[in-house]
């Protein structure tokens, strides 16, 4: 029997982004709730106790109502908002991490990642993990992303025919330092206090860069940019969606935002000197800083081929 998954929250971003991921497959039932009734309490619990996995894809308050809505064993949830990311009994949604793949597998309750905690953890999880950096370290994280990372009020203004100019350019935001990535930043690198975070939305619609600069002195060890791409290499060896980029790869000192708009994968970059280094990890923030990572998570929670239905 085809497994049947419910998108709570389909008509936004993420949700929609998901249905694009699976309305095509043969191996899954998706059940779809009446546009006129998304918003009914009673509809809804219908629709999330009738499913063997369902995505949230709605703001934190709303994520939490739904699993209270929740009555009975077999349901299983990815939830795509802020809300459980740090919570207990709940399995964070980054494969790639060490032991992560199978505590997925097996959970019930999976937070899916933040975009920007994506790219960050996968710089900083392996360095702690390897014990090449402190938990205590003090670390900066600068970041540049599409603007549909913002959600539907900034696509709005983005792409609206009354489009203020301002736009035009790249904009810092999050300005107080106290972005809502960051305690799942924090917690899942295994550091003791967060970084400090700065970053911008630019105009283009998916895309993304986050970076992490070092000075050597910060790291254990004697650590090189050969050392670090060596640590990189060993941690990801294997997996089809997190890849080191070559040392030769062609960029002429620049690393593009957008370059895999569109697809599901993460690469990361080591450069710098012998004092010091810019790690960076590059991905599509609606794709594996998204709607790209719950799919790859049903897939491992329903026991499919993990990387079916995304773009490689």
């Amino acid at each position: 029997m085809k497994p049947k998954i419910y998108i709570d929250g389909q008509e936004g971003t993420t949700g929609l982004q998901i249905y694009d991921r699976l309305g095509n497959r043969e191996d899954i039932e998706l059940l779809l709730i009446d546009p006129d009734r998304r918003k009914d309490p009673q509809e809804r619990k219908k629709f999330l106790n009738a499913a063997d996995l369902v995505f949230l894809c709605l703001p934190d308050a709303a994520a939490k109502e739904a699993v209270s809505l929740i009555e009975n064993e077999t349901t299983r949830v990815i939830d795509c908002s802020t809300a459980h990311r740090t919570a207990p009994g709940w399995a964070y949604g980054f494969p790639e991490l060490r032991t992560q793949r199978e505590k997925i597998a097996a959970a019930k309750r999976v937070a899916n990642p933040g975009c920007y905690a994506t790219g960050f953890l996968s710089l900083v999880r392996p360095l702690v993990e390897e014990g090449a950096l402190s938990p205590a370290a003090r670390l900066t994280c600068h970041a540049l992303s599409g603007y549909t990372g913002a959600g539907k009020k900034a696509i709005a203004q983005y792409t609206g025919p009354d489009r203020d100019p301002e736009l035009d350019s790249p904009r810092h935001y999050a300005v107080s330092l106290s972005h809502k990535h960051l305690p799942e930043m924090t917690a899942v690198a295994g550091l003791e206090r967060p970084p400090l975070f700065t970053p911008m939305i630019c105009d283009f619609p998916q895309g993304m860069v986050v970076s992490v600069p070092l000075w050597a002195e910060q790291l254990e060890g004697a650590q090189s940019i050969d050392s670090l791409r060596s640590l990189y290499a060993s941690y990801y060896q294997g997996s089809p969606i997190v890849s080191l980029r070559p040392a030769d790869a062609p960029s002429c000192g620049f690393i593009g935002s957008n370059n895999l708009a569109g697809t599901d994968i993460l690469q990361i970059f080591v450069n710098g000197n012998t004092e010091q280094f810019m790690l960076s990890a590059r991905l599509d923030n609606l794709g594996k800083g998204a709607s790209g990572s719950a799919v790859q998570n049903m897939n491992l929670m329903l026991g499919f081929e993990e990387t079916k239905g995304l773009s490689l």
